[in-house]
């Protein structure tokens, strides 16, 4: 730090105007910046809003495509699909996830048909949306989920959405050394170049309950996901955890929530230099739109306030439901 004082100093000089304002801005946010989460169910021409998450619906493989381009015309680079499979689809080990012919599949392909390569798919990798009991992997009588099933399990659903044409992975399940398994499989399957965005630490957080809702696993969910997921209490683990998921072969990394963890988020990026990606989960999105419509703040300033703080903790970029909306803001 410098010696500066006062009047030689005046820290107030530069924020006087908006050009300067704009000139000496630290953090930059671009559309470029964003990932739009899409929910997926089936039909055609089907829209179902989500009653826990205001603005956000599922929509049917025709409505994906449609959003998708919505999202290349924004200058949003990349979606990210979640399926909500039909109860009657769900099973005990999850099965509907290999099925070439999925929600997931179907929705990939038809994104590819609209946009072709201009826009990037993310694709979650975690059997929650496919199990009749709404865990990430496979019980044992206990109902413990098992750590070495899931990943053999995880490897087929990965290679599978691979197959349809996915750009990106992202293993949501956060079992033990599945980064290196679905490495090796997508290295052997001929996919070399599809990523791998790790949710490298994923806390067993209050605020996903909406996200539950909108892929029908909630009222299914049989006890909780804390043998798996990490303990908000823990930081030096995290770092553990994103240790290991690089090592194993991860492109970039994610933490989930988001703004309740911007110090993981901070010390992630000084850590190790890596692409660190924050994942503005379903209840930070619906507390923003409740406090908006209940004054306090104005909607468009405060979704945009905690986008830049993510950027300012060091994320290389946010998923985030607001996408389309910010987008629209930082285009003018």
């Amino acid at each position: 730090m410098t010696n500066a004082s006062y009047p030689n100093t005046r820290l107030r000089r530069t924020r006087a105007s908006s050009w300067s304002r704009a000139m000496y801005r630290e953090t930059v946010l671009t559309p470029a910046d964003l990932i739009w989460p899409l929910f997926v169910t089936d039909g055609k021409g089907v829209e179902e809003p989500v009653a826990s998450l205001p603005g956000v619906s599922r929509w049917s493989v025709d409505g994906i495509a449609k959003h998708a381009k919505q999202a290349f015309d924004l200058g949003i680079p990349c979606v990210a699909l979640f399926p909500n499979t039909q109860t009657n689809k769900r099973s005990d080990d999850g099965a509907e996830a290999f099925n070439p012919d999925n929600l997931m599949c179907r929705a990939i392909k038809a994104i590819r048909d609209a946009c072709g390569s201009d826009i990037g798919i993310l694709t979650d990798v975690a059997l929650d949306p496919y199990t009749s009991h709404g865990q990430d992997g496979l019980l044992d009588d206990s109902g413990y989920v098992l750590n070495d099933d899931t990943v053999a399990v995880l490897v087929d659903q990965a290679v599978n959405q691979a197959n349809a044409g996915a750009d990106i992975i992202a293993p949501s399940d956060m079992m033990d050394g599945r980064v290196r398994a679905i490495r090796m499989a997508l290295e052997m399957n001929q996919h070399p170049n599809v990523q791998i965005m790790a949710y490298a630490a994923k806390y067993a957080s209050a605020f996903y309950g909406p996200f539950r809702d909108a892929v029908g696993s909630g009222g299914l969910l049989k006890g909780d996901k804390k043998s798996y997921q990490m303990d908000p209490a823990n930081g030096d683990e995290a770092m553990r955890e994103i240790a290991m998921d690089i090592a194993e072969g991860a492109d970039s990394v994610m933490v989930k929530p988001g703004l309740a963890y911007l110090d993981i988020i901070w010390r992630a990026k000084q850590e190790f230099h890596v692409p660190v990606f924050a994942y503005q989960v379903s209840g930070e999105y619906a507390l923003i739109e409740a406090g908006a419509a209940a004054g306090v703040g104005d909607r468009d300033a405060l979704l945009m306030e905690k986008l830049l703080a993510f950027k300012r903790a060091g994320c290389s970029g946010v998923l985030t439901y607001h996408a389309p909306r910010a987008a629209q803001l930082l285009n003018g």
